[in-house]
């Protein structure tokens, strides 16, 4: 005989929908708990859930929340990810500007896009969202979503935060790197310079994301003068900003410095995420890979900020990067070659994954698994 519980997961299927609200809400504390109760029947709770998440607003939440936290298992990952309706289901709820669930559809394809099935959305095609994009490509109408859907944009629900981690899972692939680097026919903007400017929001889950998503850029050495020329990416600003603290520097030091960095008010704070802080310092040492790079970062006195950072952050992991940045751009350049390349070939194992997102039912709040 069925267990209470199990008879509880059968009534998420139940025609009458106060019954399946009832279910619902009960359950989501079990979907972390006890998560193979969802797996019963081969996954006919999950394909439950899969037509829950459409339904009246608070089911669909629950169900939401339920899906995302078990998405970690990789049979019920495979069974979400390989549905192409499903698919199409999050991407309209997603970008729906009325949609009171969008963040939660956000999180739940941020899980999704860890599936080999998710790169499809490279080359996705689906009608434009007039109030999102004007794109057809679907990448294109997710990055629109998290430029114009930041703190509520958009959609008055949502904030599109978690974005930023599929953003950073696809730049893991040359594909994704590529993408990210080229200029984009629809608005004329290269999509790495739509992110660049978010390394400094006040979100921490769009902060990680975005650092993760241009470490990841960073390693197609072929669109490192891009990202280092004004007219590009102009990337060293925005990495520097948040490694940059209060601290006053000499003269001559400040000369150099690009405008951007110079003159920084008594106040500026440092990143408060070391992990963060590591990221953007990683990211450098990747810029460092050509001759061009090195002396890019020594005309602009990346050294003062690294040295100071090295000097106020008590962090391991930070500190012992900053040191492998100085001992990169702080010594000669002869024989320097080899050594730099086997560097870059080391870091090319650790690129960047986006954390998972999880979500629990304690005030319906999303918090962060990692």
């Amino acid at each position: 005989m069925p267990t209470e519980l199990e008879e509880l997961v059968e009534f998420l299927h139940h025609g009458n929908t106060q019954i399946r609200q009832i279910a619902a809400e009960n359950l989501v504390g079990f979907s972390t708990a006890q998560p193979n109760l969802f797996k019963a029947h081969q996954l006919l709770p999950i394909r439950d859930l899969k037509l829950l998440a459409k339904d009246y607003t608070p089911i669909a939440k629950n169900a939401l929340t339920m899906l995302i936290n078990l998405s970690s298992d990789q049979e019920v990952l495979e069974c979400l990810a390989s549905d192409d309706e499903f698919l199409g289901v999050v991407l309209r709820k997603l970008m729906d500007v009325k949609e009171p669930n969008a963040d939660e559809f956000t999180m739940l394809l941020a899980n999704l896009v860890k599936s080999p099935h998710l790169s499809k959305l490279h080359t996705m095609k689906r009608k434009a969202p007039s109030d999102v994009s004007s794109s057809e490509n679907a990448i294109d109408q997710l990055m629109d979503c998290f430029v114009k859907g930041a703190e509520g944009g958009l959609n008055k629900n949502a904030n599109f935060d978690y974005l930023s981690y599929i953003f950073a899972d696809l730049s893991q692939t040359e594909t994704g790197r590529a993408y990210f680097t080229t200029r984009q026919e629809y608005d004329g903007v290269v999509p790495i310079t739509k992110l660049t400017v978010f390394t400094e929001h006040k979100s921490d889950i769009r902060r990680k994301g975005v650092a993760s998503t241009i470490k990841n850029v960073a390693f197609d050495v072929a669109s490192h003068p891009m990202l280092f020329s004004e007219d590009g990416a102009n990337l060293l600003p925005y990495l520097l900003l948040p490694i940059a603290g209060p601290e006053e520097f000499s003269d001559e030091e400040m000369l150099s410095m690009l405008a951007d960095l110079q003159l920084l008010p008594p106040d500026k704070k440092r990143e408060s995420d070391n992990t963060i802080l590591t990221t953007h310092v990683e990211t450098l040492l990747l810029l460092t890979t050509t001759r061009e790079g090195r002396e890019k970062m020594r005309e602009v006195q990346v050294y003062p900020f690294i040295r100071e950072c090295h000097l106020h952050v008590a962090d391991e992991e930070v500190q012992e990067v900053c040191d492998r940045l100085v001992q990169v751009i702080m010594r000669d350049e002869e024989g320097e070659g080899d050594k730099t390349e086997a560097e870059l070939a080391k870091a090319q194992k650790q690129i960047e994954p986006a954390p998972e997102a999880k979500a629990t039912n304690e005030d319906e709040q999303v918090v962060e698994l990692f």
